[in-house]
């Protein structure tokens, strides 16, 4: 596979959503590689059909179409934004980027999201379409009430969203040719629910890791483990 990402490039100055406009690219059969940008989504989404949220020409905003992509593509576009972003940047399973906040009363420090990552495809036609939302330059007092406790920003200037940009699709390609074991254990270390009480629909337990294929291992207060599928998951509030 070629590691050639961001060729051909369509950017927008606005549009709804550039994984809706590159998945039509790649229904239409748009080359691997080819990268959707904008500079303001009006119906940009995220994982469970959440909208993803950010000021004009304030986030990185991208849409990647891939071929013959690997099935740990979410896990692999997470360690990549981690490697842009900086040793203070965790991930939060499957692939939501934060930031830590300083630790509460529980000895816990929240977690802020910095960025979000959707894989979407059709494996019969062998592609997906990898979006991923930054927040390189957004004011949090920008953003909709809701949002300003739980955001995080990298507070860059907009001009450090292109730089930015090439930074992340060439870590993409290194991560994408890299063996499995080697990407398991970066993710490992930037893992930022390890140790931490969540629940999800099924029970309750402490994360303890991910598996080969990129399952949360939880550690049930019952004992012995579970793996968790992508899923929803929440950190326990005590």
């Amino acid at each position: 596979m070629s590691l050639t990402l961001g060729h051909p490039r369509l950017h927008l100055r606005s549009t709804g959503s550039t994984s809706d406009r590159a998945r039509a690219l790649a229904i239409a059969g748009a080359p691997h590689g080819t990268l959707v940008t904008a500079s303001e989504q009006t119906a940009g989404r995220g994982r469970q059909g959440r909208r993803w949220s950010a000021p004009p020409e304030r986030s990185l905003l991208m849409s990647l179409v891939l071929h013959r992509p690997p099935s740990l593509l979410p896990l692999i576009a997470a360690v990549a934004v981690c490697d842009v972003v900086g040793e203070d940047a965790q991930v939060k399973w499957p692939n939501d980027i934060v930031f830590v906040r300083p630790p509460d009363t529980h000895g816990e420090g929240a977690l802020a999201k910095l960025a979000g990552i959707l894989a979407e495809g059709r494996p019969q036609e062998g592609w997906a379409v990898l979006g991923i939302g930054l927040n390189v330059a957004v004011q949090l007092d920008e953003l909709p009430g809701e949002l300003r406790t739980t955001a995080a920003t990298l507070g860059a200037s907009p001009e450090a969203i292109e730089p930015m940009l090439a930074r992340l699709l060439a870590a993409l390609g290194r991560r994408l040719a890299e063996p499995t074991e080697a990407l398991l254990d970066a993710y490992r270390a930037r893992d930022a629910l390890h140790g931490r009480e969540i629940e999800w629909l099924g029970g309750r337990g402490l994360a303890d890791g991910i598996d080969g294929e990129g399952r949360l291992v939880v550690a049930l207060h019952g004992g012995g483990h579970t793996a968790l599928d992508a899923g929803e998951i929440h950190l326990r509030r005590l």
